[in-house]
């Protein structure tokens, strides 16, 4: 009995770990979305920019 308890204590440890990281896994990859979106924004208004100083 003690030992099943533990088993069962043991997977429900782990399935909680894993359900975590892979929680922290999804906001980083979401979080690296909005940077790389944010740097293709600036890079277009840099580009907008840089034509129009030189249609002057």
């Amino acid at each position: 009995m003690q030992s099943r308890i533990f088993k069962l204590g043991f997977l429900a440890l782990l399935f909680s770990t894993m359900l975590t990281s892979c929680e922290l896994v999804g906001d980083i990859f979401q979080a690296g979305m909005g940077v790389g979106i944010f740097i293709v924004i600036a890079v277009i208004v840099l580009i907008v920019w840089v034509i129009s100083r030189f249609r002057k």
